[in-house]
Formats: structure tokens, sequence, C-alpha cells
């Protein structure tokens, strides 16, 4: 057979590759509104960057009759290519070759593109459409698992790790993406769960459809098992081109900068008004947000979990930085179970890629109640704390009002390594709130008077600031400015953690 011959013989094979599970089943896919898995990295990656690796690759089981069905590729999609020109690895899971389901073939070739991101520094990207395991092979469909949640482990805080479901995730492959940096979900597509609703049903009597047990709303608002979710495949490929412009390729290299159209120097006269004359009324912090960094632009994470504590990307001159912010309209901005864990997650990731914490606080303490305490708000308060002690990136802070006792000291303050904390003079620093305090003084004895007095004494910043606790008091509409140019003294920032293994996080 002379070069040409092989040559069509190669373009027959290739062709075969990209056929997937074949016709029908491609239709079977589209007709449930879902892409195939070639059509979802076409949309996620750059327009023709995509360089596939193992087209050829097929299983090698026998049982069940699988010897006579095969197919190129084995039912996942892998390689590399570029989002906004910069290199990402990729796998796809293709539904429509054994319904996704991971073999031993299957996970050799995810393992590959996971040990090419960490050599080479590149985010790795998982488009999750599955089945589970390949039942026919047994043992070594499990054990094709562990090679991967092996290699998520190692890289984790090596390189960035996304993962998209779109479509079913269950059982052990539900632990892959949890080990991820951020999860993305599809409302009315994507579900996640360990066990499925018949196991359910047969163990715990309890009733239960797929939306409801690991629906995509289930886990962006009540197990915060997912960080983004979408109303659609395309919105939520989009955005992972978005989350990826905000974080270095990997831990070495900086946080990425782009050219910045907002002026650094900006001043806003909106600031003023945010925070409301009452102590106790609520505003959104949002607002306070978006005022102060680059065009308004903040990419929130986990949007609908733990909404008391806002967290999510934003840039400050151009550069990328990580925003951690009491939420007053939500519970008061107090901080519980759900916004420490939130946190915690957040602020370690930031760490681990160079991503500057800018904090903006109005905190008047830690949830009280029964619920709480049983359900150990003290552990899973320190680990908010420990986060930010153990955090070495350029670390500011804003108080906008509120930082009361062991909250204030958590919400990155100058003890723990603080690098530019400073207040507005609405700022209130003090162990309690004035009434509270003036009842624990005087016992039966409180009055408006001593209230006052007690109010004219710590409600404000100065106490703190004359302490050094505070770098400085400032206008509200200097907060750009000021975030800005501290950030710039400490992009040589340099500082390290004691030599050892790794802490021991209060898990």
């Amino acid at each position: 057979m002379g070069m040409r011959e092989q040559l069509e013989q190669l373009q027959q094979k290739r062709a075969a590759s990209e056929q997937g599970g074949g016709p029908e089943r491609v239709a079977t896919q589209h007709q449930k509104g879902k892409m195939t898995a070639r059509e979802r990295l076409d949309v996620l990656l750059d327009q023709g960057s995509f360089v596939e690796l193992d087209r050829f690759v097929t299983h090698r089981a026998t049982d069940f009759g699988l010897a006579e069905e095969k197919y190129l590729g084995d039912g996942v999609v892998t390689g590399w290519g570029r989002i906004d020109g910069r290199l990402v690895y990729v796998f796809s899971q293709d539904f429509t070759v054994f319904g996704g389901s991971l073999s031993e073939p299957h996970a050799e070739k995810i393992c590959k593109v996971m040990d090419l991101a960490v050599r080479n520094g590149a985010p790795i990207i998982g488009l999750n459409d599955s089945g589970g395991a390949r039942i026919q092979e047994g043992v070594a469909s499990l054990g094709g698992y562990a090679d991967i949640f092996l290699r998520n482990t190692l890289a984790s805080g090596v390189v960035p790790q996304i993962s998209a479901i779109l479509g079913p995730c269950a059982g052990g492959a539900v632990y892959s993406p949890a080990i991820t940096d951020f999860v993305f979900m599809v409302r009315g597509l994507s579900y996640m769960f360990v066990t499925g609703p018949n196991v359910v049903k047969t163990v715990t009597h309890e009733e239960v459809d797929f939306e409801h047990l690991g629906g995509a709303d289930v886990h962006g608002a009540t197990s915060g098992v997912a960080h983004f979710v979408h109303d659609s495949e395309l919105e939520c490929l989009a955005a992972i081109r978005t989350l990826l412009g905000f974080l270095p390729g990997n831990n070495v290299d900086p946080a990425p900068s782009v050219t910045a159209t907002d002026p650094p120097d900006r001043r806003e006269e909106a600031l003023l008004d945010i925070v409301p004359d009452s102590p106790t009324k609520p505003y959104d912090m949002h607002d306070v947000i978006r005022r102060v960094v680059d065009q308004g632009e903040f990419f929130e994470v986990q949007r609908d979990y733990a909404g008391n504590l806002l967290v999510g990307f934003a840039r400050l001159d151009g550069r990328s930085i990580g925003v951690v912010a009491n939420q007053p309209a939500m519970l008061a901005g107090v901080l519980d179970i759900a916004a420490s864990l939130k946190g915690a997650r957040f602020i370690r990731f930031c760490d681990a890629f160079h991503v500057p914490l800018v904090t903006f606080e109005d905190v008047p303490g830690f949830l009280p109640g029964v619920a709480q305490e049983h359900g150990g708000i003290i552990k899973h308060g320190a680990k908010l704390l420990y986060a930010y002690c153990e955090a070495t990136v350029p670390k500011l802070t804003v108080i906008t009002r509120k930082a009361y006792g062991g909250a204030y000291d958590v919400m990155n303050s100058k003890h723990i390594r603080g690098d530019y904390n400073v207040a507005w003079p609405t700022a209130e620093i003090a162990v309690m709130g004035p009434k509270g305090a003036v009842e624990i003084l005087y016992k039966g004895e409180a009055t408006e008077a001593r209230e006052a007095e007690y109010r004219e004494k710590f409600a404000h910043p100065y106490e703190a600031a004359a302490r050094g606790f505070l770098d400085d008091i400032i206008d509200p509409r200097d907060t750009r400015p000021r975030l800005i140019d501290a950030l710039r003294t400490l992009e040589t920032k340099r500082d390290r953690n004691p030599s050892r293994k790794h802490g021991n996080i209060p898990l």
C-alpha cells in the first residue's frame, strides 16, 4: 500500500473518530438539548486552536460482548488548545460512546493531559458528561478513577483546575470535580450525587428526584458544591473563558494584568452616601465593590451560597484581585458556617495562585445559635481565620462600618499580617456593639446615656488607628486610588511561612 492509500486510510479513521457513537446517538444528544463533546470544545477554545491527542485509543475489554463494540477515542476527547491565546489542557467526555462511561483507557487519556498540564504549567479544564464507571470493566475502571483523583490532588495549587458538569456525574465520578478549584453546572442539564434517587429511596426511604437531590441549583445554593450555575452550556463555557482571564497558568507565574482603561486616580462621590447613618440599617456591599474596581466589573463566585459573604474576582488598575466582603444586606453580614467555608476556600485559592486579596469589612460578629454551635462554627470559623493567617499574597482591608469581636480579628486584621488596613470614618471597631457592651458593663443599670458614652468612646476607628491597628482613616471617595497605590507597593512583597510539610487546617 503506497503513501497515498495509507493517507486515505488515515483520513477515514480520523473521520470515524469524530463520529463519536454514531449519527443516531449524536442526534439523541442534540434532542436532549446537549452539545457533543467536540462542539463544546469548539465553543470553549479559541477558533482552530484545539490539538487532539489519543484519537485512536480504544478499550481493551472483552467481557459482555465488548470485544465487538469499539469506538475510536473511547468516550473522551482530550488535548490542548488556547483561551485568549493562553495554553490550556482539556478533556471532554462523550456521552454518545457508552454513555461517556469511564474505562481504563478513557482514564489513561485524562491522566495524560493532566500530567502534561502540570509539567507545562497550564490550567486543566474537564467537561464532564458521563454515566460513571464502565461496569463491564469492573475494578479496572475504578482504578482509573483513583488514578485521576491522585492527579487532581497533586495538581491542586500547582495549576488551576476547572470542572464543568454538563450531564450526569454520579458515584465515584463526583470526587474528581470536588477536588478541583471551580465547579460549573447548568440548570436542567447537569446533576451530581454520590448515590442516586433509587438507592436513597431503598436505604433512607426518602422520595426525591434527580433535580432535587443533586441539580444545579441545589449545589449552587444549598450544598455549595457548585461555584457557578448557568442557564445554558454556551453561557457556562463563556464564563469559564472569563474566569481564566483572572488566573495565572500556574503557581509560579504572577496573576495576569490587562491594560487598564479605568483611571487609577478615579475618585467616587457616590461612596459618601452608601453606608447609612443608622448602624443597623442594611446596604448592599456590591455597590461599594463595583464603584471601586475597574469598570465596575465583579466576577462573583458562589453567588447563591452563603450570601452574607461575597467572594469573587475583579481588577484594580488592570491587575487581577480576589475580593472578600461581608454583605450587610444578608443576615446583617454576620459570619456563619457556610460563609466561613466559602471564604476560606476562596482565600486559599487566591493565595496559591498569587492573586492579591482585597477585603471589604462590615461584620457584627459570628452568628449565634444552637444549630451553629452544634454544627461546629468553632472549627469552621477557624478555617476562615486559618486561611487569612496563612495567606502571604498582598492583603488589603477596608473597614466600611462594623468590625466587632473575634470577627474583627478574622477579617484580615493587621494582627494576622494585613499589609494595608484602612477604615472609613463610619467604622466602629470594638469588642461588641454599644448596647450589648453596656448591658454587660452596667448589669441591670444600662441606660441610654451610658450607651451614648460607650458609643462615643468606641464606636469609631480612631482608637484602633491610635494603636497602629489601622494604617489610616480615609475619605471613602479615595478608596480606589489608595488601594491601587498600595497594591503597587506590594508587587515586590516577600513573605513566607515556616518550613513544614503542610499545616493541619481545622477540617
